[in-house]
This record gives structure tokens, sequence and C-alpha cells, in this order.
């Protein structure tokens, strides 16, 4: 039996036991792929001046919608005493809003099932993928569009319809969204759930599965299951002859109660504490029409370097969606991003080298990061002090330490096409313990206690934490 903070999890539904057969399986890749057939999407760029509702304000450029709600591109200055990144103003999205990411659980048959959507997002490169079952924002749960209500609402707003098996808010994109919250929740009822259409019952053994598949579960799906605190029991865990990996083991023995950290808890938040405090930071809004090196144009605006991103704008035909036509701006980033946890044993227990990041939106200035995060197209010229540390270790990783490898997108709503390559790399015991000041190693089972909380684990972090429990 595994245990999911009092949820029942059976250990078949780990990969290492499917608790799937191979025809449902093929059932589920059919019905994802009748949704993407089912209904006309369509999308495509458009010039600013073709927005409908949107417009540039004459004092200062900034990009807002006409109803002042959904979000606004601004600029933002950002002054910090970082070595690397110095100071720098850019283009941001400003959404004041916490969103709503929920995913509705009922057991069927002694396994656990996740009610999940087929969604239309925009920026989607495949335009359906996976998401929770409410996956809203408070503009649009509120109905500022004027469309129709938001599906299975009800089980995460108002009085409770079911046990809250996790609740906490959690940051997004820290490079492109300014202070951007989504409150993220899990709730497991009893009580008979109907499905309508482009829903689906879905079993946690074949939510790894298809995490192990590029461009299938989406973003939001990704950070509320990383918030979902599993944990194997002895009858829960691999035989010997069925683990031959001392990753397996080590990952293992990392979510169990009685592990042993090379850092304790309290250890961990006092650096990070520290390292908050200590830096300098300080975050102005500038009019977008201002921000220097960045330019517009009819249909974009970029930097004069052609590297970050572009803000873009697009026309979007969605039948099934809750309004059916509309335009809106997109941030389309300039390649695909990378991020990576670097793993090793430490005394038989797993642990995930972690980095305290700065980024421009965080509330709190620095949250915990993959061990590399970045896009590596936008280092080509740079010095070799703007490349990330352990970015050389990755890329050249021996393929047999390569415990996932997956592309996924980034959230579909906002972002145009942004894809970021996650890898899980087991560096083995003979990578160094000792590593520079803004990095800390930290077990599953410590990463998973701090997501109880707020503004710990950047979505880049939870994102690779959902992955890590499918390579069990």
């Amino acid at each position: 039996m595994t245990v999911a903070r009092g949820f029942a999890v059976p250990a078949r539904a780990r990969t290492w036991a499917p608790d799937t057969d191979t025809d449902t399986d093929r059932d589920l890749a059919a019905w994802l792929r009748a949704q993407r057939n089912a209904h006309d999407f369509r999308v495509r760029r458009i010039e600013f001046g073709d927005l409908t509702g949107w417009h540039f304000e004459e004092d200062g450029g900034d990009l807002a919608h006409e109803s002042g709600r959904f979000f606004r591109v601004e600029g933002l200055r950002v002054t910090t005493d970082h070595p690397v990144h110095g100071s720098w103003a850019q283009p941001i999205i400003n959404q004041p809003e916490i969103g709503l990411l929920g995913i509705v659980v009922k057991t069927f048959d002694g396994v656990p099932h996740c009610l999940l959507q087929a969604k239309m997002e925009p920026g989607n490169v495949n335009t359906v993928q996976l998401s929770p079952t409410v996956q809203a924002t408070r503009s649009n749960y509120t109905r500022v569009h004027g469309g129709r209500h938001t599906p299975y609402l009800e089980y995460f707003t108002g009085p409770r319809r079911g046990r809250v098996l996790a609740d906490s808010i959690q940051s997004e994109q820290g490079s492109w969204f300014l202070c951007k919250g989504n409150r993220n929740v899990v709730v497991e009822v009893t009580e008979d759930v109907p499905v309508l259409e482009n829903f689906r019952w879905v079993t946690v053994g074949q939510l790894h599965g298809l995490l192990r598949q590029d461009n299938t579960v989406n973003m939001d799906t990704r950070t509320v299951l990383s918030c979902i605190p599993f944990e194997p029991s002895a009858d829960g865990r691999p035989t010997e002859a069925e683990d031959d990996s001392g990753y397996r083991r080590a990952l293992v023995r990392s979510l169990t109660r009685a592990q042993r950290s090379l850092h304790g808890l309290d250890e961990i938040l006092g650096w990070l504490t520290e390292t908050r405090a200590r830096q300098l930071f300080v975050r102005r809004h500038t009019p977008l029409g201002s921000v220097g090196r960045w330019h517009r144009s009819a249909d974009r605006i970029a930097h004069d370097e052609g590297r970050y991103f572009e803000v873009v704008a697009v026309d979007v035909t969605a039948a099934n969606r809750e309004v059916s036509h509309w335009t809106q701006p997109m941030f389309a980033p300039v390649g695909r991003g990378r991020s990576a946890f670097v793993v090793r044993p430490v005394k038989g227990v797993l642990h995930v080298l972690m980095h305290a990041r700065l980024s421009a939106g965080y509330r709190e200035a620095v949250e915990l990061a993959p061990t590399v995060q970045c896009a590596p197209g936008n280092l080509a010229g740079l010095p070799d002090t703007a490349r990330p540390r352990f970015l050389d270790l990755v890329c050249d990783a021996d393929p047999r330490r390569v415990a996932y490898d997956v592309v996924q997108s980034e959230e579909g709503g906002r972002f145009h096409h942004a894809e970021t390559r996650h890898q899980i790399i087991d560096a083995g015991e003979d990578f160094p313990l000792d590593v520079p000041e803004e990095y800390r190693w930290m077990t599953v089972r410590q990463l998973t206690e701090l997501l109880r909380h707020s503004n710990y684990l950047n979505i880049e972090a939870r994102s690779l934490l959902a992955a890590l429990h499918t390579t069990w």
C-alpha cells in the first residue's frame, strides 16, 4: 500500500507494476487522438492591430484588455547585485489573480483515478494535452469573458464536496510572470461524478506512463501531481529481482519517513532565507514602450539580439472551450528550454541538487530550481561566466546515466509553442557532495514537504519532481 497524506494509492499504481493492461493504455491513446481530431481548433499569428479588446495604452504603451481583467503586458526593470544577472529590463505578464488548478480523485476497485480533461490551449504545439479537472484563471471561472460555466468548479470552491489531499499556492514561470500564483488542489470524492465530454478517468499508473511521452501531460497537471506526497511501504517496493538499479533503491529510500538526509530541513530553510535576504533585488514597473533593447513592430515585440522571447498576438478558434473564438497576446520563447535534476545517492538515499535561483517575477526573488535551468540558444556568444553551472555535465551525460529525458510543454494559455527538455541525470556516488554556495542537496521527501507551503519550489522544479516519480 502506498500512502499520500492519507490517500490510499495501491502499489500497482507504480511504473514497476502498471495498473493498466496494454489494451487499456491503447484505448487511452486512441481517446487522446480522437479528442485532437473531434473539434475545430485553429491558432494563427496576427498583427497587434487585429487584436479584439486589446490595445496599447497611450500613456506608456502597456498592452492591456479593455475590461481591465485577464492580464497585462508591462515593462519591468530589475536591479540586483548578482554577479551574472546584474540589472536588466524586460516585458513581463502581470496577472494579479490566483488561478485554480484542481484534480478530482476517486478510487475504483481499489485503484485511484484522476479526472482529467483533454484541453485545447492555443500555445500547445499539438493543441490538446491532458489538463487538470479544473484549469482556470479567476477571470475565466468568474466568467468575465461571458462564456460558459467552468465544469466541476463546485468541487474546489464554496462548501467542501470531498476530502482535500493537497492544497497550496504555487508560483508560475518567474522569467515571464510577475508574482503569478495558482492554487494547486487535489480533492478525493466518493460520490458519483458525471464524466462530461472531453473528460476521462485516468489512473496514476497511466499518468506516469504518459509523463514519459513528449507533450502529452500539460504543465498544470504536472504541478498539481508534484504536490501529492507519495510514500512507498514495504509491500509497494520492487523486489530484488525487479530492482537491479541502485538508483531505484535510493529513490525509494528518499521517499520513506526513515530517511537520512545530508542537510536537515531547518538547515535548508535557513540557507534559503539567508540567500533571499542577502541579495539586492529591486523591482520597478517601467512603461512597456520604453523598455530598452526591446522593439515593437506590427506583429511582435522582440529583443534587439533575437534572444529570450517575443511578445506576439494570436487568433484562436476552439469549438469546445467556454468561449469558441478570441484573440490574445502571448509570449513566444526563442528556442527550446532545458531543465535537469542532477541526482546521486548519499548514504543510500537519493538526493537532488537544487539551485537557489533568482528570477524577475518571483514573489520572494529566489526559489528552489532544478540543478540546470536555461534556454541554451540564449547563451551563444556570451562569456563562460554566463553559462549555468553543471550545464556541461548535463549535455555530456552518459545515456546510461539518464533516468528521464522527455520534452514537455510550458503553460499553453500564455506561451506559444514553449517547450522544455526535462532530464534527470544520475551522477553517481563519485560526484562531489561539496557544491557552490547557491546549491544544496535535498531528498525527494524534503522537496515534497516544502510543497505543502508556497513559493519554495519553482514550476520547473515541480515539473521535474512529478517526472521523478515515473522513474521508480
